[in-house]
């Protein structure tokens, strides 16, 4: 074998390491810790556990508000936990830092503004997630299965004394959003009486994917990098489809999105709000950045329009 052909090989063995090595992280998420409290704000709260649909612990946080009979319930983004993401630390910075996204996303400040605004909050880890029970092989489906953990959030809320008659609205971040779609194509019961959905952020998988392969030089294994999520998770990029679920959202709905987010591109989430058949929704684009995780953090950073809405729909 010629030295030239020697080279080539090479060459395309490392390929196939770093196209396996992506989808080997797509299927098994590094975990975030739960590094930040309640407490931290001066919350009182309750560590709880409950199961998902499918009886799979769940770990989260309930914060009370004295004389409030509103509720949010509020899962996270793929990889952050419910307390947000160390993104400033290693290894998490290594992963995301070339992205843009190499800066901590605290999502507590976010529990200590709805509860200040009068609601109570739940906010929980999701399967594979935070202090949440491995389940499937300790794989992510991107809604698929998670899907069972925001059934799991309402069947708790609803059997718990002293929340069972409150006003839910739902705040789903990214892939607890489109879990929270992929639950309402599956459990359409399950979500009979909530009064509405704040989502930031929703992405298809597929979006993500063909983004990170073109950067890793690897534009054209799509098919090869979706035999191998299948090989490790058995859900393929077909079953994985947030723009198919959101066509049975029911529930009055606001989105929003970094515009020209740097690993996604805008028209994934304005298909899935053009995919939402309901009158009641609404799409907010944030601008000026190309970080996906100053959209993690817009809320806290300018809550007055998403305040409006769950006040609207939950008074």
């Amino acid at each position: 074998m010629s030295a030239v052909q020697n080279k080539i090989d090479a060459s395309q063995a490392q390929l196939d390491e770093t196209l396996q090595r992506f989808a080997n992280g797509f299927s098994w998420v590094r975990r975030a810790p739960v590094l930040h409290s309640p407490s931290e704000h001066g919350l009182a709260y309750e560590d709880v556990t409950f199961s998902a649909h499918d009886g799979v612990p769940l770990e989260a946080w309930f914060i009370p508000a004295s004389g409030s009979r509103k509720l949010i319930i509020a899962n996270h983004p793929l990889g952050f936990s419910r307390s947000g993401i160390p993104t400033h630390l290693q290894p998490w910075h290594g992963d995301w830092a070339a992205s843009g996204n190499g800066f901590e996303v605290d999502l507590v400040p976010d529990y200590k503004i709805l509860h200040d605004a009068g609601y109570n909050v739940l906010a929980y880890d999701l399967r594979n997630h935070g202090m949440s029970s491995a389940a499937n092989g300790g794989v992510t489906t991107h809604g698929f299965t998670e899907g069972r953990d925001v059934v799991g959030s309402l069947e708790y809320v609803r059997t718990r004394p002293d929340t069972r008659d409150m006003i839910i609205g739902l705040f789903s971040r990214c892939m607890g959003g489109v879990s929270t779609f992929a639950a309402m194509t599956r459990f359409p019961e399950a979500f009979d009486g909530v009064r509405c959905l704040l989502s930031p952020q929703p992405v298809t998988p597929r979006y993500i994917v063909q983004r990170r392969l073109a950067l890793l030089g690897l534009g054209d294994r799509l098919d090869d990098f979706d035999t191998l999520i299948r090989l490790n998770t058995s859900v393929g990029l077909d079953r994985r489809v947030p723009q198919e679920w959101a066509k049975n959202v029911r529930v009055p709905t606001f989105l929003y999105q970094v515009r020209r987010d740097s690993v996604t591109d805008p028209s994934d989430v304005q298909a899935m709000y053009d995919n939402i058949p309901v009158a009641d929704k609404k799409l907010h684009w944030i601008e000026g950045t190309t970080a996906r995780w100053d959209g993690y953090m817009e809320f806290q950073r300018r809550p007055t329009p998403m305040l409006e809405w769950f006040n609207q729909h939950m008074s």
